[in-house]
């Protein structure tokens, strides 16, 4: 008797032992695939050093189609909805992570490939060609971002979320600006031909074999979550999302933002670029410095977030920002070096307005109706923020034929959209009811735009960032 009580005690200790091995080899393959990930992620972004680059430096696409594929990630964003419960529904989670990301990565090697075809004296064709291009890649890094997301969600415990993606985020921190100041160097260095955007292509490719295969060789995966209580009817849940007038207004206001930020977002690379005269590595210098003002403010933001409340904090860091962005409305060659300090503000002073907006969505949703009401959210800010670039490219477009002499003063009056819409939006922030307190711990599909936008504003560490509540002991 009593050796059958030793021999159970033992299995069980041998059981616990192997499951914490398992999850410590699991979370160090994790963050090793993150790490070399980010590239392919970063060029993924709709603008960022590495495509506006190649749009503008070599291919010279027109202002409507660099719109056009702006708006793509965020289509592909909404389009996604339909077709991850399918996935979700005949796949593991760990196969919707690892499938979607490897079509990805073939689609960027095809790139490397088709860049060698694609007339460079004829941007219509050139643009439609990567159009059709961006939107199938998009589409799978759509797919692969969801996936990945529920995928580890299942299997790295609740306890250990807070510290092991503080501590993976700040990493891959490192990783995307290392990225970026090497990828803008040799882009300068070798004056933006096609053989070094392809050299960079095929690095990303391969960096990104070994991510997928870290993924692959990962142990986890098995759910460890609560199970899953029945669903409230379709109706019901649609009645208590319109029943919640705060998440109603919060919803407005997000598609108020995501067209300010959209409308000519795609373009302030291409007004560094062509206007100002501007490297690669000086853009890439900038987004640097913008992403360590973030992440460097993002603690202290997080306090107040906690001490005041989101709404009014995230006001204080939306004016802040945009009264910082009214600077792009009088930059000229002579003056550009006003954009690094204004880089640094503009990451320190957005990082508490995009955490804010993570957690008081947490606050407003119904915990019944919550993947509904993350749909909603996420399909109507996707839909507004997809029309913008698009408008945006095609009125940019029009200025520029109109006042061919002028084109400083048409991206001046421009830029000055974003301030005043988004500070606009921010009192119909404020009419927000913000409860006490927040019932969820995660939300991933909602933040899928606010990762596609990063790229735009220089926020990139915030790109294959995972937020998360640290638990409350």
């Amino acid at each position: 008797m009593h050796d059958h009580v030793h021999v159970k005690a033992t299995s069980t200790r041998d059981f616990v032992a192997q499951r914490k091995a398992i999850i410590r080899r699991s979370l160090r393959l994790c963050t090793a695939d993150g790490l070399v990930a980010m590239p392919i992620v970063t060029m993924s972004l709709p603008v960022n050093v590495f495509l506006a680059a190649l749009f503008t430096k070599t291919l010279h696409l027109p202002k409507g189609t660099i719109g056009l594929i702006a708006s793509l990630p965020f289509i592909c964003n909404f389009l996604q909805i339909f077709v991850s419960p399918f996935l979700a529904k005949h796949l593991s989670t760990k196969a919707q992570a690892f499938f979607p990301a490897a079509i990805h990565m073939v689609t960027w090697a095809v790139l490397a490939v088709v860049l060698h075809f694609i007339p460079l004296d004829d941007p219509i064709t050139a643009g439609r060609w990567l159009a059709i291009w961006f939107f199938v890649s998009s589409f799978a890094a759509s797919l692969a971002g969801v996936g990945w997301n529920s995928w580890i969600q299942e299997w790295v415990p609740s306890r250990l979320r807070g510290k092991y993606f503080g501590q993976r985020n700040r990493l891959l921190s490192l990783s995307t600006l290392t990225f970026l100041i090497v990828t803008g160097w040799s882009l300068e260095h070798w004056n933006y031909t096609l053989p070094v955007f392809q050299i960079v292509i095929v690095g990303a490719v391969l960096l990104r074999i070994f991510s997928l295969k870290w993924i692959w060789e990962t142990p986890a995966g098995t759910p460890h979550g609560d199970s899953q209580k029945a669903a409230l009817p379709f109706r019901r849940q649609l009645s208590m999302i319109g029943e919640s007038r705060s998440l109603i207004a919060f919803i407005g206001f997000g598609a108020v933002w995501s067209f300010a930020a959209n409308s000519y977002g795609a373009f302030y690379h291409v007004f560094m670029f062509e206007q100002l005269n501007m490297s690669a590595f000086n853009v890439g210098m900038l987004s640097t410095l913008a992403a360590l003002g973030g992440a460097l403010s993002l603690p202290a933001w997080g306090q107040l977030l906690d001490r005041y409340g989101n709404k009014s904090v995230m006001t204080l860091s939306l004016v802040l920002w945009q009264l910082g962005n009214v600077v792009w409305c009088f930059l000229e060659p002579g003056n550009r070096n006003l954009l690094y300090p204004l880089w640094i503000w503009g990451g320190m002073t957005s990082a508490g307005f995009i955490l804010g907006q993570f957690t008081l969505l947490l606050k407003l949703i119904p915990i019944p109706a919550k993947n509904l009401a993350i749909g909603v959210y996420l399909a109507t800010t996707s839909l507004v923020a997809a029309a913008a670039p698009v408008l945006g490219g095609l009125s940019l477009e029009w200025g520029l034929g109109r006042w061919p002499s002028e084109p400083l003063l048409v991206y001046h009056l421009c830029f000055i959209v974003q301030p005043v819409l988004a500070c606009g939006g921010a009192f119909w922030l404020l009419r927000v009811q913000e409860p006490s307190a927040s019932s969820l711990t995660n939300v991933v599909g909602a933040m899928r735009n606010v990762r596609t936008l990063s790229g735009i504003f220089g926020l990139s560490f915030l790109v294959n960032y995972v937020f998360y509540r640290p638990q409350k002991r």
